[in-house]
């Protein structure tokens, strides 16, 4: 069976402040570092063999204090990277939530999909096709894959059998660890938000 870790990557100073998306320079922030201590002891325990990181530099950061140390090489894929929000990515959300699309897009976001960016059918389509790429590459083994927290729940919303719209139902916070495991085709969830 492969058990996949789904990390978000630690605190930075967007959190709950802009909709980061995919805006580059956003580094973790002295509590993100102060996590990594923490996360990397709870991820040990999985014993992960495979590293993957979205390309954003927080979850990179992440991904390497992970790995450092253990010999595990960091795989960056495009896959892992954080929904494109288009017009709305860097936005406050003090500002978003005057928008009835941004009302809109976080109701239905089964079919809704922010001003030139992408859907949430789109990262789960993008996701759940790495997943399983790699389920296949590497049927018994652990594996880390560093990214945000939409992408997680959207590949949590797929093995729950969910449908997008509930995607507010689940809280993923920074730093902290996921598992899904697939053992001959089916899917389970074995932990969400773990903090411990």
């Amino acid at each position: 069976m492969a058990t996949f870790l789904l990390i978000r990557h630690c605190a930075t100073d967007a959190v709950g402040k802009i909709l980061a998306g995919r805006m580059p320079g956003i580094h973790l922030n002295p509590a993100g570092a102060a996590q990594l201590a923490e996360l990397t002891q709870r991820v040990e325990r999985f014993r992960a063999s495979w590293i993957y990181s979205s390309p954003l530099e927080r979850a990179v950061e992440t991904a390497e204090a992970l790995a450092h140390g253990r010999g595990t090489p960091v795989s960056h894929a495009q896959e892992l990277n954080d929904i494109d929000f288009g017009n709305w990515t860097g936005k406050p959300f003090v500002d978003l939530d005057r928008l009835p699309e941004w009302a809109w897009f976080n109701s239905f976001r089964g079919f809704a999909a922010p001003p030139g960016g992408e859907s949430m059918l789109d990262v789960q389509c993008r996701v759940m096709g790495l997943i399983a790429r790699l389920e296949q590459d590497h049927p018994f083994e652990t594996l880390a894959l560093v990214t945000h927290a939409d992408v997680i729940k959207a590949a949590l919303l797929t093995v729950l059998g969910a449908p997008l719209d509930m995607v507010h139902r689940l809280e993923i916070e920074p730093a902290s660890v996921s598992a899904l495991e697939f053992a001959g085709g089916s899917p389970r969830v074995l932990q969400i938000n773990g903090r411990d």
